[in-house]
């Protein structure tokens, strides 16, 4: 299973350094270097992601950073991880995709999300009623007739069904991803459960298997990607440290309603948690693959197992960007190895 690609997804989490928050711009650049070293390293895609109004992540716009990502970049898939289908009008997004197409060509994905507001004010700020979900898959399908050039009116630059479409679901929308031939991109506990002692493998992956089907206009086989946070250092302790940051601003959401910038770690061990606080936090990083290389691996192959993923996505930021950097290496080093 050492052969399945690595790929990232990187959500420009913004973090507090001494008492202060970095700057996008900084985030931003340091998004585009993680970009570079994941192409010289042999990663096979690296997405940015969409999130409003959240002041520990700077990426809103992942639809505007590609472009200076990919500046930076010559082979490595890029794409979005994704565009949140409810926040925008289908002809919109039809139109973005193509001009990334055109600017890109078939290095460009195009992930679709279903996700909302986190917020009603976020989401009246979007202009999303409340039902905005329930339209999600009308959405898609006209997302998608415009990128075929079935839709009622054209959309420039005209995609020509040349950019392949991904859905982000935690399995609900497996189904659906498979009648409309789409690729997969599963998280949460449809990954997660591979990490405890199971035999069974994910039904919602092999009902997509078997009913995904193509259209004369879009061609795109069936593909599955795991995602999941992961991080790699070379101890156990050191690893807890690189995925403690967000953990613990997960953590914190659920008691403040806010998604607060990645704190130090060392400063996250000096307090002193709730037993909520910490219940959550346990949980947090029980579902998340941290540890020594070898350690790492086992458990990408424990989730492997159970999704029969084609490709694991790596989630997750790091508060430290060189850690982050090395954590990257270590793993598709000890990937690769794995592998003979």
């Amino acid at each position: 299973m050492s052969t399945v690609a690595l790929s990232i997804l990187d959500r420009a989490n913004t973090r507090i350094v001494d008492g202060h928050t970095v700057s996008a711009r900084q985030i931003f650049a340091e998004v585009t270097a993680r970009a570079q070293a994941a192409e010289q390293l042999g990663y096979h895609r690296f997405w940015v992601a969409e999130h409003h109004s959240v002041p520990g992540i700077a990426g809103s716009a992942p639809t505007l950073l590609i472009p200076h990502v990919a500046a930076a970049t010559s082979h490595i898939r890029l794409g979005t991880g994704g565009i949140m289908v409810p926040g925008h009008q289908p002809l919109v997004i039809a139109e973005q995709i193509g001009t990334l197409q055109a600017l890109l060509g078939s290095r460009f994905d195009a992930g679709l999300g279903a996700s909302v507001g986190f917020t009603k004010p976020v989401r009246a700020a979007l202009r999303q009623p409340d039902n905005a979900k329930n339209s999600y898959p009308d959405d898609v399908d006209q997302l998608i007739a415009y990128l075929d050039g079935t839709g009622q009116i054209t959309a420039y630059p005209q995609d020509d069904s040349q950019t392949d479409l991904f859905v982000l679901t935690g399995g609900g929308s497996a189904e659906f991803a498979a009648q409309r031939g789409m690729g997969l991109v599963l998280g949460g506990p449809a990954v997660t459960s591979g990490l405890k002692a199971t035999p069974d493998t994910n039904a919602s992956v092999a009902a997509y298997r078997e009913n995904f089907a193509t259209s004369p206009q879009r061609q795109q086989p069936p593909h599955v990607i795991a995602s999941v946070n992961i991080a790699v250092a070379e101890s156990h302790e050191a690893a807890k440290d690189l995925v403690l940051s967000e953990a613990w601003a997960l953590t914190r959401s659920r008691s403040v309603g806010v998604f607060q910038p990645l704190e130090d770690p060392a400063s996250i061990r000096l307090t002193h948690p709730s037993q909520q606080e910490q219940r959550r936090l346990d949980r947090a990083l029980a579902t998340t693959i941290y540890g020594t290389p070898n350690d790492v691996v086992e458990q990408i192959h424990q989730v492997l197992a159970y999704t029969q993923a084609d490709e694991v996505m790596v989630t997750g930021n790091i508060w430290d960007p060189k850690k982050q950097l090395a954590s990257d290496q270590l793993l598709i080093e000890a990937w690769r190895a794995a592998a003979g």
